[in-house]
């Protein structure tokens, strides 16, 4: 329940930082970096505790919980203010967000999150469980690649030139690499206390991977 709840918070805040535009010498990036990558590290401790059906039901609870934040932002921001209002241009800014980027970060965050939980789950049977923090750098790696991968093209093509899409992708791949690696250390010790308190170590032999179910 509170790796669900983090799960869902972090998401949602991931959604209102990303307004926010942050340059640390060369490099740009938005605020939503600062949280939603913990949102693939709560996708690995699940995944690695209660296995692959548990982290696919954690996942369609944090779309649809992102879902029902974004709707009702785009309702407030649509009814118009009162009077003394005088802050429309702030909060529009906030939760206005465009249909196309708010489909594109849906599709992305589903195929990026389906993608880590999925390789956690193979790479945990084909080891034997052993080589946690390898597992959990390969699978981010591979779903944040597919994340980017998808956003990027779908919500900024013909706003972002071509020629610069690649390194846009790479870049943010890498600096959510960089803070899984970082966050390796206290990841480990939550699963090892997790697996400890729960008394679970799934293991996803003879599961469906069918991402549309739920049991």
């Amino acid at each position: 329940m509170l790796f669900g709840i983090l799960f869902c918070v972090c998401l949602i805040t991931a959604n209102v930082l990303e307004t926010k535009q942050m340059a640390f010498g060369p490099v740009t990036i938005t605020g939503g970096l600062l949280v939603f990558p913990v949102s693939y590290i709560i996708n690995d401790c699940v995944c690695e505790v209660w296995g692959f059906s548990r982290a696919r039901l954690l996942i369609w609870t944090g779309f649809a919980m992102n879902f029902l934040f974004v709707v009702f932002g785009a309702l407030a921001d649509a009814i118009p203010g009162a009077p003394y209002w005088d802050n429309d241009r702030g909060f529009h800014a906030v939760f206005g967000l465009a249909p196309r980027v708010a489909a594109a970060s849906f599709v992305a965050f589903l195929v990026g999150s389906f993608i880590n939980a999925y390789v956690m789950s193979r790479m945990k049977l084909r080891s034997g469980g052993r080589h946690f923090s390898l597992r959990a750098v390969v699978s981010t790696v591979l779903g944040e690649t597919a994340d980017s991968v998808v956003f990027f093209p779908l919500a900024l093509s013909g706003v972002v030139p071509l020629s610069q899409m690649p390194s846009l992708i790479v870049s943010q791949v890498v600096l959510k690499t960089v803070y899984e690696v970082v966050a390796l250390p206290l990841t480990v010790r939550v699963v090892r206390m997790t697996k400890r308190h729960e008394g679970e170590d799934a293991y996803d032999r003879g599961i469906s991977y069918n991402v549309f179910r739920l049991g």
